[in-house]
Formats: C-alpha cells, sequence, structure tokens
C-alpha cells in the first residue's frame, strides 16, 4: 500500500513539476544509501539498550519481582 501510495504521489509530482520529480528520482537511491549507516547506527544502540534492560532487570527476574 505504501508502495502504491508513493508512486502515485510522484506521478502527480511527475504531471505538476517534472523536473523536479526527475531530481527525486536520480537522487532518492543516494539518499537511500546515505541513511544505511544510520540505520546501522539505530540497530545497534537499540541492542544495546535491549542489553542493558535485561541485565538491570535480571536480578528482579531472579527474585520473582
Amino acid at each position: 500500500m505504501r508502495t502504491l501510495l508513493v508512486a502515485v504521489l510522484w506521478c502527480l509530482l511527475l504531471v505538476a513539476c517534472w523536473p523536479l520529480a526527475l531530481l527525486v528520482l536520480v537522487l532518492w537511491p543516494i539518499l537511500w544509501l546515505l541513511s544505511l549507516p544510520l540505520r546501522a547506527v539505530g540497530l545497534v544502540v537499540g541492542g544495546v539498550f535491549d542489553l542493558l534492560r535485561a541485565l538491570l532487570g535480571l536480578p528482579a527476574r531472579l527474585l520473582g519481582g
């Protein structure tokens, strides 16, 4: 559903302002590639916080709290 919405919005942009639509079409993969390291950092930070939450909650779970 999201892909269809993006395609319809891009088609509307193509009709309204085709140079901008072509610029978006060219720059989108570049922006996606630049965002990959940030996504990886986000996953690692989220994993570290989950690990810390599990380690800090372990004594309470062992004592039945």
